[in-house]
């Protein structure tokens, strides 16, 4: 009876001194490759050297090892073929049954800021993929293992099969090994899809052809936006940021609903990364109704929820400082689907575990708190270049995602257009009002004081319908006192002056847009005539 041989070779060294170990035990050989053959042996597992197997060394500092007869020929060489294991014998080489093998990074390393071309084609694998596509071709006779989160399965599926295999025994129609033939296939796909669209986008960043590799997180979702339709939260591998990288650390599933509006808060929240003190944004249905900065957390909440108390009922919180117990406390006080944060308070984790649907999320672990939490909900937004992508009839659109614009006093890029230049107190606020209107969908306005929303005006048809909800809205909510010296921020700008007579009449006294009108000179007249200051920033904020 001859002996079951595995050849592994990973990047990815999880479990596989353990997988290795298993197999050993099994009484299997274990054929290895350079770090994956000294990890093993530190581990106790016996291992022999593939280019043992080959008798031929390795060359060009690792670049060819596996890619040899003796290899290849073992995993596709079909045990029920009497002229292939023949074949094998004259040659003097014996199958080979499993293959762990996981590729090099290709698509972490070209995520790296500035990376050179040279670099990046050096972490193309090339020896990986031939190898796992031989044994997913052979996939009757060969174990094809490409993921880690498989050796268990792989394992005890291998344990009932004896020292024979399945060989002779219908292994045609194993769902397991089916299943991980699929994946190889859809690694290697993705993979050169990933390579293809680095090279491709060197000379065009979107490229022309689009290759994604979805992965669900957890089972499906109860259902869609509305009951009776199927939906899943699906996240592209290798760029797991944002809402996929969130910890839930207590309540109930995330639904479809409760995903989007996660992810407009984290979008919403985004230019508050680095402010110099707390901020909480308070996000319905994907866009802001209350948004404010404050020495600490709880003001900032109670403010945040002083724009629009009704709207605010089963929202979204997100917050940029770790939760406490004071605002732990008042956010309980009323109904909330979601709290996002960079973490949680042991006093705030009881009282918000109290109630047992609200849902608490928490920024990954590498991003916990500080700086490190000010990043990774800033590259959540889209800071570290990501794309969006959307269905439409017949197709999906895809773009690149913006940096959001920071809260920042003093912005370089901004220019006063009109004869009165704002005060100190009015730039801060216009600068509050910019970075907050980000989130707000189009056509999108804003007023703001003090560094909180006053009043928001959001998907309308009309940016003076917009200014008038954001008015009406205020007034509603008792903040009409606070418009009289009000910062108004435009998403886009003001293709008439009659938006500016609105925001004069509301009381505003400064305005921030970004300008390039066909009637700007018109607008700004406008503003001139009422004592307004007004800047241009030079760059729209749409958000559809």
């Amino acid at each position: 009876m001859n002996r079951r041989r595995a050849l592994l070779s990973v990047w990815d060294k999880t479990g596989i001194a353990e997988f290795g170990r298993a197999l050993a035990d099994l009484g299997w050989e274990i054929l290895s490759t350079g770090g994956t053959a000294r990890v093993l042996r530190e581990h106790g597992v016996g291992v022999t050297d593939v280019s043992s197997a080959t008798g031929h060394p390795e060359m060009m500092e690792g670049r060819v090892k596996t890619l040899h007869p003796a290899v290849h020929a073992g995993l596709l060489a079909r045990r029920d073929r009497p002229d292939d294991m023949e074949a094998l014998a004259r040659r003097g080489y014996g199958p080979v049954d499993l293959v762990a093998v996981n590729l090099y990074p290709f698509r972490e390393t070209v995520a790296a800021p500035d990376v050179a071309l040279g670099a990046a084609m050096e972490s193309v694998d090339i020896g990986g993929p031939a190898m796992i596509r031989a044994a997913a071709k052979n996939h009757r006779d060969v174990w094809a293992v490409v993921d880690p989160r498989d050796y268990g399965a792989v394992l005890e599926a291998v344990k009932g099969e004896g020292p024979e295999g399945l060989a002779g025994r219908k292994a045609d129609l194993n769902p397991l090994r089916k299943r991980l033939a699929a994946k190889v296939f859809r690694e290697i796909s993705a993979y050169d899809a990933a390579v293809a669209g680095y090279l491709a986008g060197r000379e065009e960043p979107l490229g022309v052809e689009v290759t994604l590799r979805l992965r669900r997180r957890g089972g499906a979702l109860r259902y869609g936006e509305n009951p009776g339709q199927s939906a899943g939260f699906y996240a592209e591998e290798g760029r797991e940021g944002g809402v996929a990288a969130l910890e839930q650390l207590h309540g109930k599933a995330l639904s479809y609903n409760n995903i989007l509006d996660v992810d407009g808060a984290l979008l919403s929240l985004a230019p508050f990364a680095f402010a110099p003190d707390p901020a909480i944004c308070i996000v319905k249905h994907t866009t802001p109704c209350g948004v404010a900065v404050r020495p600490t957390l709880a003001a900032a909440f109670e403010r945040a929820r002083g724009t629009d108390p009704v709207s605010a009922f089963g929202g979204v919180i997100a917050a940029n400082r770790a939760v406490d117990g004071e605002t732990a406390a008042r956010i309980a006080s009323m109904f909330v689907e979601c709290v996002v944060a960079p973490g949680f308070g042991e006093e705030a984790l009881e009282r918000l575990r109290a109630k047992k649907g609200l849902r608490l999320l928490e920024f990954p672990a590498e991003g916990s708190g500080g700086e490190a939490g000010a990043e990774f909900l800033a590259r959540a937004a889209g800071h570290d270049g990501a794309r969006s992508f959307r269905s439409v009839y017949g197709g999906a659109l895809f773009q690149s995602l913006p940096e959001p614009p920071f809260f920042a006093v003093d912005d370089p890029g901004w220019k006063v257009v009109t004869a009165r230049g704002p005060t100190d107190a009015e730039r801060d606020d216009l600068a509050f009002a910019w970075a907050a209107v980000a989130g707000v969908k189009s056509n999108a306005i804003l007023l703001a004081r003090d560094r909180a929303t006053v009043g928001i005006g959001t998907g309308q048809t009309s940016r003076v319908d917009s200014s008038k909800l954001a008015v009406r809205k205020a007034r509603e909510a008792g903040l009409g006192a606070e418009l009289k010296g009000c910062a108004l921020a435009s998403d886009a700008f003001f293709p008439f002056r009659d938006g500016v007579d609105a925001a004069a009449e509301a009381g505003a006294r400064a305005i921030v847009q970004p300008g390039g009108s066909i009637r700007d000179e018109e607008v700004i007249a406008a503003a001139d005539e009422h004592g307004i200051a007004m800047v241009f920033t030079g760059r729209r904020l749409f958000r559809h």
